[in-house]
């Protein structure tokens, strides 16, 4: 049976911090590795492909280190939402992508969700156990 609980990251606020910075940083690199998988061309140049594959695993690891402390999704929202607005304007300024104000806008509303997640959750007053909310344990 799992508990009812909300997520509390482990050491505090200033792991939860740390948790943060490392997810910014798995969010910076999935922009280096979509770029490099963009120059490997269908993987017909093994350089590349090794750089965006490798990359990714990094990513992904720190990522996997982050959801040690932050709710999955959260974390997973900001990760993507970071690597896409991070892509779309590396190809509008580097790619000769199309710069539009529709895609512009649709853009910052991806940066409003993601600080909007990023937020901290206020716990109701006098209540450590949300019904229905469970934390799975697996």
């Amino acid at each position: 049976m799992s508990t009812v609980q909300r997520h509390r990251p482990r050491g505090g606020h200033r792991r939860a911090a740390f948790s943060w910075a490392v997810l910014v940083v798995a969010g910076l690199l999935e922009i280096a590795w979509s770029l490099a998988l963009k120059e490997a061309e269908g993987l017909t140049r093994p350089g590349w492909a090794a750089a965006g594959i490798g990359t990714a695993m990094v990513s992904l690891g720190l990522l996997s280190y982050a959801l040690r402390d932050l709710p999955v999704g959260t974390a997973y929202a900001a990760w993507v939402g970071i690597g896409s607005v991070g892509v779309a304007v590396a190809g509008m300024l580097a790619l000769g992508e199309p710069v539009a104000l529709p895609r512009l806008l649709f853009l910052g509303l991806i940066v409003a969700g993601v600080v909007i997640l990023s937020r901290p959750e206020t716990p109701p007053s006098g209540a450590d156990e949300e019904p229905g909310r469970h934390r799975w344990h697996g």
